[in-house]
């Protein structure tokens, strides 16, 4: 099968064509996708890249997955909580710069019972009607992620990590369950929130069959925002000898998820940034349309590694942005302040 065509068709293609194009892709592929998408993107968002302020809230964590530097088995994390008025502070420094969403990201960590996460979540709702809420704290309950979206969440990232269920066992400890992984997921769209998913791009284990399972799996599963990036190693986990992902493959499957899927809110990822210079706009020009600064205090910043040599560890959020706005702004692109919600579209290819 032709990979244009399978590029064209990336929504309707089949297991075997699509692992094909995974498998064979040249670099001719990759930048006709990459104009595709790109193109796509304009039709349906305008020349807007929306911003998104990362607050990593707690590096505690109660799993030990195999690629992640936070995880419970690594004793050379110095872990640390941010007290809630910490937080707020942080959510004033980013309102102030123009940011109308706020992602609090941490481990699974159950100092953060029901009580406390809601009420968190209900202190930034009331301080900041006008912005978005979205929680990426992994795993939980269906009654748990049903009051979160009662306090006042309106998003949530949980990536799936690979759609294949062999993959996921080689890349997570004995007790962890994807069966439990895709079923919360499932429950997060049941409740309302706009849903995101992804994967790592090159992480140990994976081949053109469990990517294309992953690309198959999302154009199903319909998710309203989806996170990749390439898979970056840690020194202290099992996969520190193992080598990062490409970031031109990385850039492929942006641009394929944005054909496929034209109305997702797509992220260029933190990971993209450190695996190459200027990865994040390679990003945006790839299909990307969510950019998403760091807010949280530099003396937490290089505690949250979940990769090492992490990009940006000290750039504070208003420079960001404006250094942004030169750099996109020579492609067209327009920094904005919306909250930019999901809005799903009838034009799916």
């Amino acid at each position: 099968m032709n990979n244009k065509w399978v590029i064209d068709n990336i929504g309707t293609a089949g297991r075997a064509d699509i692992t094909q194009l995974l498998d064979t892709y040249s670099e001719e592929d990759r930048l006709y996708a990459g104009e595709k998408a790109r193109q796509i993107t304009r039709d349906h968002f305008g020349n807007k890249i929306y911003i998104r302020g990362i607050i990593e809230f707690t590096n505690h964590c109660r799993n030990n997955c195999l690629y992640c530097g936070i995880r419970c088995g690594n004793r050379n994390v110095s872990r640390y909580r941010m007290s809630d008025e910490s937080i707020l502070k942080c959510c004033e420094n980013g309102y102030r710069t123009g940011i109308r969403t706020f992602v609090l990201q941490g481990g699974e960590d159950a100092y953060y019972s029901d009580d406390r996460l809601c009420g968190l979540v209900s202190s930034i709702r009331r301080q900041y009607p006008d912005c978005a809420i979205t929680l990426s704290v992994g795993e939980r309950s269906f009654d748990s992620y049903r009051k979160l979206r009662e306090a006042g969440a309106d998003r949530y990232l949980l990536r799936h990590e690979t759609a294949d269920k062999e993959h996921y066992s080689k890349l997570h400890p004995e007790g962890m369950s994807f069966d439990n992984r895709m079923s919360c997921l499932h429950d997060l769209k049941k409740l309302g929130y706009q849903t995101g998913c992804g994967m790592m791009v090159g992480s140990p284990y994976q081949t053109p069959e469990t990517l294309a399972e992953d690309l198959i799996f999302m154009r199903g599963f319909r998710p309203q925002m989806v996170g990749i990036g390439p898979f970056l190693p840690q020194k202290d986990t099992p996969f520190a000898q193992e080598k990062p992902g490409s970031v031109d493959m990385t850039l492929f499957l942006i641009s394929l998820i944005r054909i496929m899927l034209p109305d997702v809110l797509l992220p260029s990822t933190t990971a993209l940034g450190t695996a190459e210079n200027d990865g994040r706009i390679k990003g945006i020009l790839a299909g990307a349309n969510v950019y998403m600064p760091n807010l949280s205090p530099e003396e937490n910043r290089e505690k949250y590694l979940l990769y090492d040599n992490k990009d940006g560890l000290m750039d504070d959020a208003a420079y960001v942005i404006q250094s942004l706005k030169t750099k996109l702004g020579k492609y067209g692109y327009q920094i904005v302040t919306d909250r930019g919600d999901y809005e799903e579209i009838s034009d799916i290819r």
